[in-house]
């Protein structure tokens, strides 16, 4: 007898580019996803992609439909890192509206702040970049307000707690040091929510401006704001 290659719902659905595996756990449990036309509510259901008929939203999730894209953008300062937003403000997705393919961000990268960001709609390499088992390192150059000596530094180096959790750069140094305003390069590897803007907050600094360089061996070297570059998965 030949054994079923069963997976859990919502990797079959990122698998098939509709949505980040997390968002599709949001579907899931909203009573958005059927399966065998039966609505399916249960974040463990598993799902055989060779017999199973998954529909989501209506439309059926198939994974031979979808061509992967791996996309490098510069995101400027002033646009929301999210599909659409409720409040009409420009998206990442009104910046590559010729790409047909339906595509999200991964990880984020708040609306003051601008720099590299990933899309795809790969939702495997979407949580193998976003999970903090990856360690990959992300560069960013900050430029925050007034001079920062080496009291600040080891302020800054000794980390804060954001949301209960120790947390620190991997490294911290300035990079420029100008009359009013110092530029300072971030090298972190997790991803909480502000938590450039929040360690900065905690050595009493107050960021002028936050660009993210790097993720890994990844630049945006050469694109312009608001531009884009494909690359290949590797």
């Amino acid at each position: 007898m030949k054994e079923s290659k069963q997976i859990r719902l919502q990797k079959f659905i990122a698998d098939c580019g509709i949505t980040s595996r997390r968002k599709a756990e949001d579907l899931i449990v909203t009573g958005r996803v059927t399966v065998n036309g039966d609505i399916v509510k249960e974040l463990g259901t598993k799902v055989d992609p060779s017999t199973d008929a998954v529909l989501v939203d209506g439309k059926i999730a198939d994974l031979g439909a979808v061509e992967k894209i791996y996309m490098v953008m510069n995101k400027p300062r002033g646009v929301m890192t999210t599909v659409n937003d409720p409040e009409g403000r420009k998206t990442v997705i009104d910046l590559c509206k010729e790409i047909s393919e339906r595509i999200y961000p991964v990880g984020r990268l708040d609306y003051l702040s601008e720099g590299l960001l990933l899309m795809t709609n790969d939702g495997d390499f979407a949580n193998l970049v976003i999970h903090p088992s990856s360690d990959f390192t992300k560069v960013y150059e900050v430029k925050i307000f007034g001079a920062v000596n080496e009291f600040l530094l080891k302020k800054l180096r000794a980390g804060v707690y954001i949301d209960g959790v120790m947390t620190k750069p991997k490294a911290v140094r300035v990079i420029k040091q100008l009359e009013t305003k110092t530029w300072l390069e971030f090298r972190i590897t997790e991803g909480k929510n502000r938590e450039i803007r929040r360690m900065c907050e905690g050595a009493g600094l107050t960021v002028d401006k936050l660009k993210r360089v790097a993720i890994g061996g990844l630049t945006v070297d050469g694109i312009a704001p608001g531009s884009y570059r494909l690359v290949s998965k590797k």
